[in-house]
């Protein structure tokens, strides 16, 4: 497998291709109108693959709806003011039990805010987003191999648990420019789910829904749900360590900012201070066992997160009292540097009385 220099959005756009996406519906947004070019470029040029530029973000996430029940692979792109219009239509299709890939290359806000990049989006993402008792698997990767790698992962956990996957980046991976390997080539023949709704010839027809005037159904649609989402959370959950096993203080923080903390970690190290890290890869569901296993020996935590502080509640949840939490964040789209975010974790160590 040969490298490409290609940037983050692009990135995602290939690997979706090579995962079988056959539909692609979109509304222009920045900081990802990269991965919406990408595909109107691409996607056409494969057989029985469709790109729409949608009328609204709102059309968008419904023509996915349609794309997903008749069985063909699917997804949309947007930032956060796009992905807050498409949160009706992920309701639905989570209610439906349809699986479809949703990206979010999130910006400053809230309202418009900016187009620099930020991780307000977090509660967001990880909460559902919409009305009801549902969850979407969230994945934060923190490079550009990483949105290839998991946009496929993404296409294959959609369909395996028939759910909407969210892609949770960042307006710097969605531009950033690195080396990527595509680990997949697209297949021959693009995979077509045997529940879709393709004409009931030889069969009882069959209906795909979310509402519903009987409570009772609807009730054991929540509970059955639920119980997907415990299997989730049981299979599916992925993070990343780093320097943690002798650690007296870990980071914990997802996507480019768990980069920048992996470059202030490396600074602090080489000064003596026992600092690792803890990056979730997947924000939900969240390694909530993995926070625990390290409350056994860790009892300080730094939450570092480019918002005003969202992501650090799951972790308090997690250490359920067994840990002491601080927090350090930038909001709004101003990017730290390593050796800001250097300077807090050593103030922060020495408070502590944390020993060389």
């Amino acid at each position: 497998m040969t490298k490409v220099l290609m940037n983050g959005s692009s990135a995602i756009a290939e690997a979706a291709i090579r995962a079988g996406c056959q539909c692609y519906f979109g509304y222009p947004i920045t900081p990802q109108n990269e991965l919406t070019e990408y595909m109107a470029t691409n996607l056409s040029r494969r057989k029985g693959c469709s790109f729409v530029q949608a009328e609204s973000e709102i059309s968008a996430i419904n023509m996915v709806y349609g794309a997903s029940l008749v069985g063909v692979r699917a997804m949309t792109s947007s930032s956060g003011p796009g992905i807050s219009l498409k949160q009706e239509g992920i309701s639905f299709l989570a209610a439906c039990e349809l699986p479809a890939v949703i990206v979010n290359m999130s910006r400053g806000g809230p309202g418009m805010g900016s187009i620099a990049a930020a991780q307000s989006d977090y509660f967001q993402a990880t909460r559902g987003g919409g009305h009801g008792d549902y969850r979407t698997i969230v994945m934060a990767p923190s490079s550009v191999q990483e949105l290839a790698d998991l946009t496929h992962r993404a296409f294959h956990l959609a369909d395996k648990y028939k759910t909407p996957v969210m892609i949770l980046g960042d307006g710097i991976l969605g531009q950033m420019m690195e080396p990527v390997k595509f680990k997949h080539e697209a297949p021959a023949e693009p995979p077509i789910r045997h529940d879709a709704l393709r004409g009931a010839k030889g069969r009882r027809s069959k209906f795909i829904k979310s509402l519903t005037s009987n409570d009772t159904e609807l009730e054991e649609l929540n509970w059955s749900l639920f119980r997907r989402y415990e299997l989730i959370k049981k299979k599916e959950t992925t993070y990343e360590t780093f320097l943690a096993d002798d650690a007296e203080l870990v980071v914990v923080a997802f996507g480019i900012a768990a980069r920048i903390a992996k470059g202030a970690i490396k600074t602090v190290r080489s000064e003596g201070l026992k600092v690792g890290l803890l990056r979730p890869v997947t924000l939900w569901p969240f390694p909530a066992e993995a926070v625990q296993e390290l409350a056994k020996k860790v009892k300080h935590y730094l939450v570092f997160e480019m918002n005003m502080g969202q992501m650090i509640e799951d972790v308090q949840l997690s250490l359920e009292g067994k840990g002491e939490v601080s927090f350090y964040g930038r909001p709004g789209g101003v990017i730290p540097t390593p050796s800001e975010v250097a300077r807090v974790i050593s103030r922060l160590y020495y408070q502590k009385g944390l020993s060389k």
